[in-house]
C-alpha cells in the first residue's frame, strides 16, 4: 500500500497484499514446503538474515506473509510471527525472553490453557510464574525480582471478563525495565489497541474473532519494535545465541532490523527449531475472516450488550458480569479505553447454582455448546468443568470463577432470537407454571 495513513477498515481488506504479477485480486494461497534460492550466495544471504525472502513454510510462506503484515498494521506494531495456535504463540513468546531460572509475573485471571502452561509447564523448564491479582498494578510491582523477564495479561480475562488497565501494568513493567506482554483476543485491535496504551509484545488467538468462523486454528505475535532489549535484564539477547551463530540480537542486528529483534529471534529460533507453524491454508481463512473483522466485532459487541442488559434484569439470574454495564466492576476503566464496544463474551450465573448451570447448558436452543468464543455463532459453555477444569478449586476462586458461572460467546444472530433462547432455557418449572396460569386465565 502506499504512503498514505488508511483508517482500520480499509487496512483489514488491503494491508499487506501488494498486487503481485499475476494481477490476483484475491490472496493466493502458496501451498509449497520450500522456495528455490537463485544461488548459493543467495542462499547463504538468506540464512545469515543478509537478505529476507523465502527459505521454508515452517520460517515463513508468501500467503502467511500477508496476514503478518495484515496483523501488524492493524496492531500498529512493527512486524508479526504467526504460529499453529494461540497457546503456541504465547509459549513462543515466553521462551523467546526467558529461560531457566527466570521468571514471569503474570495476572491470575487467565485463559485455563494459559494458566496451566504457566503454572505446571514452564516450571519444568524452569521458567517461574508468579500469579497476581490484576485489578491493582502494584501487585505487579511488588512480586517483581532480578530475575523477573517480562509482565503478562490479558485484556479482558477469561472467562471471569475483568478488564485489565493495560496502561497502568505498562507504566509498572517499563519503570522496572520490562517488556508487557498482552493476549489482546478478547478484544481484538479493533476495539483496543494494546500497543499505544504501552503494551511491547501482542498476543492475538487467530482462532477467535479474527477468523471469526471457528474454521482454523492459529495464533500471532506482533512486536511493537519500542523495547529496549540491551536494558540489562534479558540476556538472550545481549549475550551471543549459540541457536543462531553467536549473533548478540540486541546489538549485531543492522538497524533496518534492531527494532524488531524479538520478532526475528521468535521465527528464526524457537519457530525454525521447535516448528510450531501455521498452514499456508488457514493464514488464508483468518485473512479472509479479518476483512469484515470490524463489521463483526461491532455486532457482536451490539448483541452482547443487549443480552447482558436483558440477563442483568431476569428474575432467574443471580448475577452477571459484561465491562460494558454501567453498573459492572470494570466499566470505569474499561469505558475509559474501550471506545467501539466492549466485546462479545458475557457470563452470568444463575440462581440454583451449579445443578440449574448444567441443566441450561443441557437444554439450551440456538447456542452451541463447545469449547470456543468468537465464533459467528452463539456459543455457550462452562468453563469450570471444561476450559479451566485443569485449575485447582482454589485456582478457579482466586481467578474469580465460580462453579456456577456460564459462559456466553455471543454471535451475529438477532439478538431477540438469542434472548427468547435464553429465556426459554432459564424458566424453571415455578415460572412455567405461572406462565400456563396466565395463558389460562386470559
Amino acid at each position: 500500500m502506499s504512503e498514505k495513513k488508511y483508517r482500520f477498515e480499509t487496512l483489514a481488506l488491503h494491508a499487506g497484499q501488494p498486487v503481485d504479477a499475476t494481477l490476483s485480486r484475491g490472496v493466493p494461497v502458496y501451498r509449497t514446503s520450500s522456495y528455490i534460492f537463485k544461488s548459493t550466495e543467495h542462499a547463504a544471504n538468506l540464512f545469515a538474515l543478509k537478505e529476507l525472502g523465502n527459505i521454508y513454510t515452517r520460517l515463513m510462506n508468501p500467503t502467511t506473509d500477508i496476514l503478518e503484515q495484515r496483523v501488524t498494521q492493524l496492531e500498529g506494531g512493527a512486524a508479526s510471527v504467526a504460529l499453529a495456535s494461540g497457546t503456541a504463540a504465547i509459549f513462543n513468546a515466553i521462551i523467546n525472553l526467558a529461560e531457566a531460572g527466570d521468571e514471569i509475573v503474570s495476572a491470575n485471571n487467565l485463559y485455563g490453557g494459559t494458566y496451566t502452561q504457566f503454572d505446571a509447564i514452564l516450571p519444568k523448564f524452569g521458567i517461574n510464574v508468579k500469579f497476581v491479582d490484576p485489578k491493582d498494578p502494584a501487585n505487579f510491582e511488588k512480586a517483581i525480582t532480578d530475575k523477573t523477564r517480562a509482565l503478562f495479561i490479558e485484556t479482558i480475562g477469561n472467562p471471569v471478563l475483568d478488564y485489565t488497565d493495560v496502561k497502568a501494568i505498562a507504566e509498572v513493567a517499563h519503570r522496572n525495565g520490562l517488556p508487557l506482554i498482552v493476549d489482546a483476543t478478547f478484544t481484538t485491535p479493533y476495539l483496543l489497541k494494546t500497543i499505544e496504551l504501552g503494551a511491547d509484545i501482542v498476543i492475538n488467538s487467530l482462532t477467535k474473532w479474527l477468523g471469526g468462523h471457528g474454521s482454523g486454528i492459529g495464533g500471532i505475535i506482533t512486536d511493537a519494535g519500542r523495547f529496549n532489549w540491551k536494558g540489562g535484564r534479558h540476556p538472550l539477547f545481549t549475550e551471543p545465541d549459540k541457536n543462531y551463530h553467536g549473533l548478540r540480537w540486541a546489538i549485531d542486528l543492522p538497524e533496518p532490523l534492531a527494532p524488531i529483534a524479538f520478532a526475528l529471534r521468535v521465527r528464526t529460533v524457537p519457530l525454525r527449531n521447535l516448528g510450531a507453524c501455521i498452514s499456508p491454508d488457514n493464514s488464508w481463512i483468518f485473512i479472509q475472516g479479518i476483512e469484515t473483522l470490524p463489521l463483526r466485532v461491532a455486532r457482536h459487541s451490539e448483541n452482547a450488550l443487549k443480552i447482558a442488559e436483558h440477563l442483568a434484569q431476569h428474575p432467574e439470574v443471580a448475577w452477571i458480569r459484561y465491562p460494558g454495564l454501567k453498573n459492572d466492576p470494570s466499566y470505569p476503566a474499561a469505558s475509559k479505553d474501550l471506545k467501539n464496544g466492549f466485546g462479545g463474551m458475557v457470563v452470568f450465573g444463575v440462581k440454583g447454582g451449579y445443578e440449574a448451570a448444567v441443566k441450561i447448558i443441557d437444554n439450551i436452543k440456538l447456542f452451541s455448546h463447545l469449547a470456543n468464543v468468537g465464533d459467528a455463532k452463539s456459543l455457550i459453555l462452562h468453563p469450570a468443568s471444561t476450559s479451566h477444569s485443569q485449575l485447582t478449586s482454589e485456582q478457579q476462586t482466586q481467578s474469580g470463577l465460580s462453579p456456577d458461572l456460564i459462559r456466553l460467546s455471543i454471535g451475529l444472530e438477532h439478538p431477540d432470537d438469542l434472548i427468547d433462547a435464553l429465556d426459554e432455557a432459564l424458566q424453571t418449572e415455578e415460572t412455567k407454571k405461572s406462565w400456563l396460569s396466565k395463558l389460562i386465565n386470559k
